[in-house]
């Protein structure tokens, strides 16, 4: 699959933003850290209580995907052609559909993570600072200021 900028939009990127927010609203997720790149995202959480991963995550993709797709047609989008798949299941591919998943069962690892994470949009020459950046948890991370009031601190 290639790399489409699915979240250049902002619009995309808050349908991502209010799912997170819902998810955990739900009490099925925690969500410690986060990036929304314009091309993928990353992304630190807890499933809760009695919630699978696995139905929670297919749960969350299919619905960003959904309102995606409902906002790529509304605006006419010529990104919809790189959706395009062909598969028996469905007409287009927001998301990829093996992503990546790694436990996180020590703080050394999980740190590594969160500063990967954080800066992913330095790296791309989108800011200087990770904490710079609106898409992500950084800022929460540097400042202790919780522009996302639906994250919680790895270290809580």
């Amino acid at each position: 699959m290639n790399w489409v900028p699915i979240l250049l939009d902002k619009e995309h990127k808050e349908i991502v933003i209010e799912s997170l927010c819902y998810l955990v609203k739900e009490g099925r997720a925690k969500v410690f850290c986060f990036v929304l790149m314009d091309t993928h995202f990353h992304l630190i959480w807890q499933v809760m209580g009695d919630h699978k991963k696995e139905a929670v995550q297919r749960d969350f993709l299919k619905f960003t995907a959904q309102q995606i797709l409902k906002n790529l047609r509304n605006i006419k989008s010529t990104l919809l052609n790189d959706l395009l798949v062909e598969a028996k299941d469905r007409k287009y591919q927001v998301w990829e559909r093996n992503s990546l998943s790694v436990e996180l069962h020590h703080a050394k690892v999980a740190n590594q993570k969160i500063e990967y994470i954080h800066y992913n949009p330095v790296e791309a020459g989108i800011c200087k600072l990770p904490e710079e950046y609106k898409y992500s948890s950084a800022k929460f991370y540097e400042t202790g200021e919780k522009t996302f009031d639906w994250l919680t601190h790895y270290d809580e």
